[in-house]
């Protein structure tokens, strides 16, 4: 069944209407959207799942509605092996649910909706494909069964293996005890011991521990038959945020979101078999120079108790690690350290017991004035994007969020482009008019609105997602390009990209009751059109129109000829990135002959300028 197309209607999201040609680089922040804002045409938008208003398939001829809190989203490509009645198809999309609810057919806890999407040929635009599951369920939208694992709690992020589409969810949602997770009777309500058995892990097998040790593991789940396959015991409880799996299909790299939060890594002995090998935790100033600790995932008790253990062992103290991914082309690992206003209270205990903090964080802590990252003085309001660099074991600061304000600016002073509290992480991999490109995704999740996270008079949570081209050297926060905003109230998280790099699924997630349907319920929705060559204008970090230089190009448009305002040396590109042309020391260039479209100009000053030529 298709889902609905929603058009490009200026007037509805606040854009202004342009040529194709000539769209804008991104959308302008909406303090006020109380719907999805999005980048026009060629880009398609549409929204293909909404929480609490689409039905989940929980049995043969049982449906209920979705749970809410879309957070994860992950893609699985069809594979030769699948058999699939539609020639179309294209992958299994899987979306956490971060809400805890109890129910009795979707079940207690979090849980997941997987799907199978398929790309119409006409259009490009996606479409839900109707299944009948191995189990019998038939439908659109299915709730994953987590029954023979004991159940799932809240399910916020997880792992797509870039190798194979594997998925695992992070049952983040750390507690200490039953009645945490009981929540009155509105979570988790059979609180009875849970026995562990028949898994791959010896050690596992067969111990009874409390209900609530049972969470906070990450989960394999199958998307083609929409079922919990594992919970991974030998990597450790942690309130597992993120997770990526390296090129060589056998080591994991994951994040816990808590402060301190540790930065964990597994080596299969086996590629491809997750269930025997080895756990490290990171610890920056290990001896020897390798930075990655054991922890003996071979007594369970360890396992349980695997941050105190690390914490003993020295682990390298981040402040809450969330999203976890890879760029798979240079092998470096990215990790979204949101941060905590003020987490010296945090893990100052962990500090006395073992922890050591990770190097940026006792800079951060030097450069404010502060004694160390364990005075209460010490903020970290913003948080950043770091990066892990598994040929020198660095972790170091790719990009930091900001800018900083003691006190926020109204909206007419707000600046441009700011990053507060990265969450969300992933990789574009899109190839546009035969270039290879790959762009990070960043998606944000506002702490809070003080210190310039919103404007002054911004209470609402206005969240942003972001793209960086991955050629950038030493980025900062002026070389992001803002693709999508949520509407109201909600967090933005979740971005995916489709395999063929046509399209990036994001999820709005727990936007403002008071937004008009669907933008008060979470929902999933896609955009598309990132292969389209005219896109990449739009994905390109370079200032094309920036008047705060002296160079300029004149009459743009024009049809014959580009006047300078310097001489030069300089190349130009057609919109696709192949170059035309090379000009020495020249102060015009004639471009009779070249078809009508959009260029690009290049100095050898670095100087990059768009030129339209009609």
């Amino acid at each position: 069944m298709k889902r609905r197309l929603l058009a490009f209607l200026a007037c509805a999201i606040g854009l202004v209407s342009v040529a194709q040609s000539e769209f804008p680089m991104s959308v302008d922040t909406d303090w006020t959207a109380t719907s999805v804002v999005v980048p026009p045409s060629p880009f398609q938008y549409q929204v293909l799942f909404v929480g609490a208003a689409d039905m989940v398939q929980t049995g043969i001829n049982e449906e209920v509605p979705a749970k809410q809190w879309h957070d994860f989203i992950g893609f699985t490509p069809l594979t030769a092996e699948d058999c699939v009645d539609d020639a179309n198809a294209i992958g299994w999309v899987s979306v956490n649910h971060e809400m805890i609810l109890a129910d009795d057919k979707i079940g207690d806890g979090g849980g997941m909706t997987v799907f199978l999407l398929g790309r119409d040929p006409g259009d490009d635009s996606l479409y839900v494909i109707p299944q009948t599951l191995t189990d019998g369920r038939q439908g659109d939208f299915f709730n994953v069964d987590f029954a023979n694992v004991g159940e799932t709690g809240m399910n916020c992020g997880g792992i797509n293996s870039n190798v194979d589409g594997r998925i695992w969810t992070a049952e983040e949602w750390f507690r200490a005890d039953n009645d945490a997770i009981f929540q009155g009777g509105n979570g988790v309500r059979d609180l009875s011991d849970y026995t562990i058995k028949y898994t791959e892990f010896e050690m596992a097998n067969f111990q009874t521990i409390p209900k609530y040790q049972n969470f906070n593991w990450m989960v394999e789940i199958d998307p083609r038959g929409a079922k919990a396959i594992r919970k991974q015991y030998n990597w450790g409880r942690q309130p597992f945020e993120g997770g990526t799996i390296a090129n060589d299909n056998q080591t994991v790299y994951m994040g816990a979101d808590s402060t301190p939060g540790l930065f964990t890594k597994f080596v299969a002995d086996t590629p491809g078999d997750f269930t025997i090998g080895t756990t490290y935790v990171y610890k920056h100033d290990n001896a020897g120079g390798d930075p990655w600790v054991e922890i003996d995932n071979t007594d369970f008790s360890t396992m349980l108790n695997y941050t105190g253990t690390a914490i003993a062992a020295g682990a390298t103290m981040f402040n809450r690690l969330e999203w976890v991914t890879i760029d798979k082309n240079t092998g470096k690992i990215y990790m979204t350290e949101t941060g905590r206003d003020n987490p010296a209270s945090r893990w100052s205990d962990d500090a006395m017991a073992g922890g050591v903090y990770a190097p940026h964080h006792i800079q951060r802590a030097t450069d404010q004035g502060a004694t160390g990252p364990d005075d209460d003085n010490y903020w970290d309001y913003y948080g950043r994007i770091l990066e892990y660099d598994p040929a020198t074991g660095d972790v170091t600061i790719f990009v930091e969020g900001g800018p900083y304000f003691a006190n926020s600016p109204d909206l007419a002073s707000y600046p441009t482009k700011h990053l507060s509290n990265p969450d969300g992480l992933n990789m574009l991999y899109v190839n546009v008019g035969g270039v290879d490109k790959t762009y990070m995704l960043i998606n944000e999740d506002l702490n809070g609105t003080s210190y310039g996270r919103t404007p002054d008079g911004i209470s609402d949570r206005m969240c942003e997602m972001y793209l960086l081209d991955m050629e950038v050297a030493s980025p900062t926060i002026d070389d992001l390009v803002r693709l999508t905003q949520t509407p109201r109230g909600a967090e933005i998280t979740g971005a995916c990209a489709t395999i063929d790099g046509k399209s990036v699924l994001v999820n709005s997630q727990h936007p403002a009751d008071t937004n008009p349907f669907p933008y008060n319920n979470s929902l999933t929705f896609a955009i598309t059109g990132f292969d389209d060559p005219s896109a990449l204008a739009t994905l390109s970090n370079r200032d094309f129109d920036n008047t705060g230089d002296r160079f300029s190009v004149y009459p743009n448009p024009t049809e014959r000829i580009i006047y300078l305002s310097e001489t030069t040396d300089l190349a130009l590109y057609d919109i696709t990135g192949k170059r035309i042309g090379v000009y020495r020391n020249v102060s015009s260039i004639d471009i009779t002959g070249l078809q009508t479209g959009t260029y690009l100009l290049k100095t050898k000053d670095g100087h990059t300028r768009k030129v339209i030529i009609k």
